[in-house]
């Protein structure tokens, strides 16, 4: 009797091996600092990006706009990805600043009013924050930012009181003071996202998305130029400096800020002329 004939060896398919991620070099310029930015370009692809645990708008061609706060950390990472072959990543090293810190022997106060204050504050709080939050696709952010106005710089981004050991809210901006009735210009392009008059605190406020999650707020105005909607080329006239709202004198009080972060409008500009 035969022997029967042995089974055949089963086939082994190799599954192909997946590419390694590969880096790649990309590159950025800004003002590395507290209250700084930074723009970068990680060419094309469909990027998704952070800093630190902020997302990040990444364009079709790979150039996005990032900032760091006023307060911080000396060391947040970047870190890009593009399908799962090409990645970014880098360690930011922000530089600290001295900030103008005044220490007075009093205590803190609670700020506002009562509930028929807030009653009338709440809306225009929640308008602003509405405002910020609006993405209208503007541009603005990829310019070299020009002076609003030129004038005396009466107040500095930073600047805090300390009442006896607790801190009070920091200048988010700085406050131009050219005269009353100056007028001033957009300092880069964008979307108008509110043009109101009227506010407790502000007055007439103007605030102007450039897009990527970057935004510049104006107020205390006199008069406004602009509307809602309106889209406005870099220098175009917004409006006009005054004192309303809670001010103790003309001037034109101007803050940046990308997403929830506050920066100092000096480190985007030139030497005023």
């Amino acid at each position: 009797m035969s022997e029967p004939a042995p089974a055949p060896a089963p086939t082994v398919v190799e599954e192909p091996r997946p590419e390694p991620a590969k880096p790649v070099d990309f590159t950025f310029t800004g003002v590395l600092t507290q209250g700084g930015w930074m723009r970068g370009d990680l060419g094309p692809g469909r990027w998704t990006a952070q800093l630190g645990d902020q997302e990040i708008d990444v364009d079709d061609e790979g150039r996005f706009f990032a900032a760091f706060d006023r307060d911080s950390p000396a060391k947040i990472e970047f870190k890009a990805t593009s399908g799962n072959l090409v990645y970014a990543r880098e360690t930011i090293t922000v530089d600290p600043r001295e900030w103008d810190i005044e220490r007075v022997n009093v205590a803190k106060g609670t700020g506002g009013g009562g509930a028929a204050w807030w009653a009338k504050r709440e809306p225009e709080w929640l308008a602003i924050r509405d405002a910020r939050a609006k993405e209208t696709g503007a541009e603005g952010w990829m310019q070299e930012f020009i002076w609003p106005v030129t004038g005396r710089i009466s107040g500095r981004f930073g600047r805090q009181r300390i009442y006896r050991g607790e801190p009070g809210s920091y200048h988010s901006g700085i406050d131009i003071a050219p005269g009353n009735g100056a007028p001033f210009v957009a300092p880069a392009g964008g979307v108008v996202v509110l043009a109101r008059t009227g506010f407790s605190l502000e007055g007439g406020i103007i605030i102007l998305d450039h897009g990527a999650g970057l935004n510049s707020a104006f107020i205390h105005l006199s008069r406004l130029r602009v509307a809602e909607g309106d889209r406005v080329e870099q220098g175009q006239l917004l409006g006009n400096v005054g004192a309303s709202g809670r001010a103790t004198g003309p001037h034109l009080h101007w803050s940046l800020m990308w997403r929830e972060k506050r920066l100092d409008p000096l480190l985007f500009l030139p030497p005023m002329p």
